[in-house]
């Protein structure tokens, strides 16, 4: 585990750019072959009473007498899969906020039909963990290390024995990529992947995407700002790690990009602005880290905010830097930032 020093720099990484909490602040900014394709499932969805397989991310292949039923998940890929009809019997990570409602991360995750291991990222009470008698881990990865995301370094051996694991990787690949893989996760764990709901929001997926290619490509002059605030710093992301970012980028987004010289503490992540300076790179639209980890716009009282030319313009919108990866959840980050990109006014 990272020194304290370090995992509060990664800490404020994820804040900011999706990016790898208590990895340390050294992440390469490239993966093997094997990890950039997306890797690969070794076979078709299993019938659920014969034997599974699944190879995930990290090369792993995971083998089991028959479909696991008993699945423990990170929040957001709960989510994920809930939305391709799996269900989860735990998950841990942020699930629901203080008045008791679901997180951002859990989408449309019945929460109440879970058993929430831990309810912020890094917490996952090992013995509720071991009387769910899980038979499945899966959580996403964001280095090329295959760190499992949110399993705390301090129990992840005592965890590790208790049930095999998948993590899909969301680091330094575009979002359809990941995308593809939840898709073949769910369908290996028995989902309907030709049920009308699923195709429509693919459909829709690709839709949004040729919408976003067609706003940036007719006003190439916007330009966009991924942040992230917290009380001491401003954040904001680079593009080259981060599964959505790289993807709208890809589609002909016009991002502000730090200086690779201030990403380098940070493993290539992002840079951390003080408040004086958060008007360092002019941007006509941002778009703001949505997690309840972060301060939203709305309670933002810095100065030096509310007189940046977008916040101004209310070209304002919000980002998820953990999207759930599902198409259904992917589609409205597209819409909305290609509805922000058609409707900005050149302000920065």
């Amino acid at each position: 585990m990272p020194n304290a020093r370090a995992t509060h720099l990664t800490r404020r990484g994820i804040l900011a750019a999706g990016g790898a909490l208590g990895l340390g602040a050294a992440l390469t900014a490239c993966g093997d072959d094997d990890a950039k394709s997306g890797g690969s499932n070794d076979g078709t969805a299993a019938a659920k009473s014969g034997p599974w397989s699944f190879k995930d991310d990290r090369g792993k292949t995971v083998e089991l007498d028959k479909v696991p039923a008993n699945l423990v998940a990170f929040t957001g890929v709960a989510a994920a899969l809930w939305d391709y009809g799996v269900q989860v019997k735990g998950v841990f990570g942020p699930t629901t906020t203080k008045d008791g409602k679901p997180d951002v991360q859990a989408g449309d995750l019945d929460v109440d039909k879970v058993t929430v291991l831990g309810n912020e990222w890094g917490k996952l009470n090992v013995e509720k963990y071991a009387a769910l008698t899980p038979e499945l881990l899966v959580t996403t990865t964001f280095d090329t290390a295959g760190t499992l995301w949110s399993v705390p370094e301090e129990s992840k051996d005592k965890i590790a024995k208790l049930a095999p694991s998948v993590a899909i990787s969301v680091f330094d690949r575009q979002l359809t990529q990941p995308l593809q893989r939840m898709w073949e996760l769910a369908e290996s764990l028995g989902a309907d992947m030709k049920a009308k709901k699923v195709t429509d929001a693919k459909a829709a997926f690709e839709k949004a995407a040729a919408r976003l290619r067609a706003a940036a490509k007719a006003k190439p002059e916007i330009r966009v700002l991924a942040g992230s605030a917290s009380a001491e710093l401003f954040y904001v992301s680079g593009t080259n790690l981060s599964v959505d970012l790289e993807y709208f980028k890809a589609l002909g987004v016009n991002f502000v990009e730090p200086s690779e010289e201030a990403k380098k503490a940070t493993g290539g992540w992002f840079e951390s602005l003080s408040w004086e300076n958060v008007d360092k790179y002019p941007a006509d639209v941002i778009i703001m880290d949505d997690r309840a980890s972060t301060i939203q716009p709305a309670d933002i009282t810095e100065g030096t905010w509310k007189q940046l030319p977008a916040v101004k313009a209310g070209q304002v919108i919000a980002r998820s830097p953990e999207p759930i990866l599902s198409y259904d959840k992917c589609t409205p980050l597209l819409d909305n930032l290609a509805e922000a990109i058609e409707n900005a006014k050149k302000v920065g």
